[in-house]
């Protein structure tokens, strides 16, 4: 097959084009916004066409998850119409697409993980924009998977990982947050998610993906600085309204992943031996 990866340049994108190597029986086209603009309807068209497409991965999004909240018409179009144009080009070719989405299409009041049939309700700018990427992508190519994710890390980009050990060193001392509530996803774990459903056919729908356990971004915080042997930083837990951020956070992101797990017959680490193994990478 003839892949179009978008987003190569980001954590997850660059988890991929590691992978590909792994995976050569099929061709990718990886390309961030200097090779192709997925902003611009008719250049994704004349791309599609000419490399033959006949899948996409769109890792590409707008992220900054506070700067949305003023910036609403460009997460819309990088979000919401660029899934839409991709989705267009490659169900055209009677292709598949596999969209990577996000717990913030919820609103983070659940106690139980969250199912991929559980309504969702969005109270941010990123998660509505992310979640009408969906709707976009699953109206435009019949063969299209979403994959909703959280607390992506990796020892690419910026990151919670790489700025708590940055700030661990710095600093005698930290607060974070200790009432938000998920589960922390390493990109390479979903990256290898992805290559399951490429290599194994991609089945429509709805799927959550994270590492496996539940915590705190304060006890996150513990564990990253104790894997990594930082001892001179006192970590101290905070409450989200000691802490306000433009953009309202989920109090729970715990995602339940059992219909991935079973469809594609995978196992996904816990969290923190993922995370140990990044650490060691960085």
């Amino acid at each position: 097959m003839n892949i179009l990866v978008t987003g190569c340049n980001g954590q997850l994108g660059n988890e991929m084009q590691l992978l590909e190597k792994e995976n050569p029986q099929h061709t990718y086209f990886n390309t961030d916004v200097q090779e192709l603009d997925i902003t611009d309807q008719a250049a994704i068209n004349a791309f599609v066409e000419e490399h033959h497409i006949d899948g996409i991965v769109n890792c590409a999004a707008y992220t900054a998850v506070d700067k949305a909240e003023e910036n609403e018409a460009l997460c819309q179009l990088l979000n919401a119409e660029a899934p839409a144009f991709l989705a267009h080009a490659v169900g055209q070719r009677g292709g598949w697409m596999i969209q990577i989405s996000t717990d913030y299409v919820f609103d983070g009041t659940n106690c139980t993980p969250y199912t991929e049939e559980e309504d969702t309700c969005p109270n941010s700018v990123y998660g509505k924009t992310k979640l009408v990427g969906e709707f976009n992508v699953q109206k435009l190519c019949q063969q299209s998977m979403i994959i909703r994710t959280a607390w992506l890390y990796s020892t690419f980009g910026n990151n919670f990982v790489k700025t708590m050990l940055r700030l661990g060193k710095e600093k005698p001392e930290l607060g974070v947050i200790f009432d938000q509530i998920g589960t922390p996803t390493y990109a390479r774990d979903l990256a290898v998610a992805i290559f399951a459903a490429i290599n194994q056919g991609v089945k429509p729908g709805i799927y959550h993906f994270s590492n496996e356990g539940v915590i705190s971004w304060y006890d996150f915080t513990k564990a990253i600085h104790r894997i990594a042997g930082i001892t001179t930083c006192r970590v101290r837990p905070l409450h989200t309204s000691e802490y306000p951020t433009p953009a309202a956070r989920p109090h729970y992101s715990v995602l339940d992943k059992t219909k991935i797990k079973n469809t594609y017959n995978i196992e996904i680490p816990y969290w923190e031996d993922s995370l140990a193994e990044c650490i060691k990478k960085l």
